[in-house]
């Protein structure tokens, strides 16, 4: 079941081709139950560790690239004061608001945590070990539809963010949480082109199998095979679905105080938190997945174990580079105004990510006679560019709604000391 393969006098690792995790070909026991159960409270504490990891980390680089300190106190070079907060955080008192609806509000937090971890299960984080007379990945689940899981619950967890708002019987919540939803809506297209690419050249919607379908060496890795738009599609849609700066619209504090959480305290504050930057990392570790190999990597002839260790390793060091992209761009970017981020989902991302999908399938299809898709592209990148832009020179007078509201607003106004004629107080 572990495929190693020899390329440019190295070994590199080769994981089984989606046919499902090995563990189960025998049937259960009570030895492959206690595995599972082992894999996912491994998987469950190595997520929150690196959780509270990441959020020392985001702290830590921002305060070097701003010229500050950052956390220094708690523990080594400021280590524990992730625990530290998390610890104040359990201790204040909870609040629930008068007007909220009890259930729905003590729900949100969960159901914006829940996705992140289920998430996380279906990435292969290394490659397949024996242990006694059972072999298995080095995954928690290896479902053959693994990545439409991970679509599934990207979109699952704005309801917690929504549900959120709602709940909370004020306005300005509310509003953040509609802002959400439109956000989600409008990059998921995006996301989902993005991944039917990934598809198309895999062969298979498993994660396992996207991520053998790219092995023996780096120019087999879909970021180049799919001409590298793709992954810069991926990544702008990611990000604005993790409601990531620059795209955190959701919680802008400076038009909606807090954003969608505004009335949450204590315990139920800190997992919106954390499952903010617990997305962070599964979102890292997909992007790894679809477009730079999983932990694929090589594999030297003589160091004992390697095929056991260094994939994980391969795997950690690349998820750690896109975490610290994503620290990057909270420190570099600026936000971006609502219509900015609207105009950038639709007008922009989606149709590139569609054009670029039929000529990936096209050339699938028909190998180089896909490329008379090429100017059927053009065209329609011509049309839309150039309706875009009718649309955006319009003037308001050329407008309907603009000129009923200047008729009415024109009308003089009423008041104590202008009456209506004819009488009136």
């Amino acid at each position: 079941m572990i495929g190693i393969t020899k390329a440019a006098g190295v070994l590199q690792l080769a994981p089984d081709h989606g046919t499902g995790d090995p563990l189960y070909l025998h049937g259960f026991n009570w030895e492959v139950i206690l595995i599972v159960i082992i894999k996912v409270l491994v998987a469950f504490v190595a997520l929150l560790v690196a959780t509270a990891l990441m959020i020392w980390f985001e702290r830590k680089v921002i305060s070097d690239m701003q010229s500050r300190i950052g956390p220094n106190r708690a523990g080594p070079w400021g280590l524990l004061q992730t625990l530290a907060d998390g610890t104040k955080l359990v201790f204040k008192e909870d609040l629930l608001p008068d007007r909220a609806d009890s259930f729905v509000f003590k729900l949100a937090p969960y159901l914006s945590v829940i996705p992140a971890v289920l998430i996380f299960a279906v990435v292969p984080v290394g490659g397949v070990i024996t242990l006694g007379s059972h072999t298995f990945e080095l995954q928690v689940a290896d479902p053959p539809m693994g990545i439409l899981l991970v679509l599934a619950m990207s979109g699952i967890a704005v309801y917690g963010v929504m549900l959120a708002g709602w709940s909370s019987g004020s306005k300005y919540p509310l509003l953040g949480s509609v802002r959400a939803s439109a956000q989600v809506i409008s990059y998921e297209a995006a996301l989902g082109m993005s991944v039917v690419t990934v598809v198309l050249v895999s062969h298979s919607l498993s994660t396992r199998a996207i991520v053998a379908a790219q092995s023996n060496g780096f120019w087999n890795w879909n970021l180049i095979r799919l001409g590298f738009l793709p992954f810069i599609f991926f990544m702008i849609a990611i990000t604005a679905e993790l409601t990531r700066p620059p795209f955190d619209l959701t919680e802008a504090e400076q038009e909606l105080v807090g954003g969608f959480h505004t009335e949450y305290s204590s315990i139920r504050f800190g997992l919106f938190f954390l499952a903010e930057f617990m997305n962070t990392i599964t979102m890292s570790a997909v992007v790894v997945t679809l477009f730079f190999g999983g932990p694929n990597g090589p594999i030297p002839h003589a160091v004992p174990g390697a095929t056991i260790f260094l994939p994980i390793i391969y795997f950690l060091l690349k998820t750690v580079a896109f975490c610290f992209i994503y620290v990057w761009f909270r420190a570099a970017l600026p936000r971006l105004r609502y219509d900015q981020l609207m105009d950038l989902g639709w007008k922009r991302l989606i149709p590139m990510t569609l054009a670029w999908l039929l000529l990936v399938a096209s050339i699938i299809t028909w190998r180089w006679g896909g490329l008379i898709m090429v100017p059927v592209v053009l065209v329609a990148a011509v049309l839309l560019t150039r309706a875009n832009k009718l649309g955006s020179g319009r003037s308001q007078a050329d407008s309907l709604i603009p000129l009923v509201g200047t008729r009415v607003t024109s009308a003089p106004r009423l008041g104590p000391f202008n009456p209506p004629r004819g009488g009136g107080s």
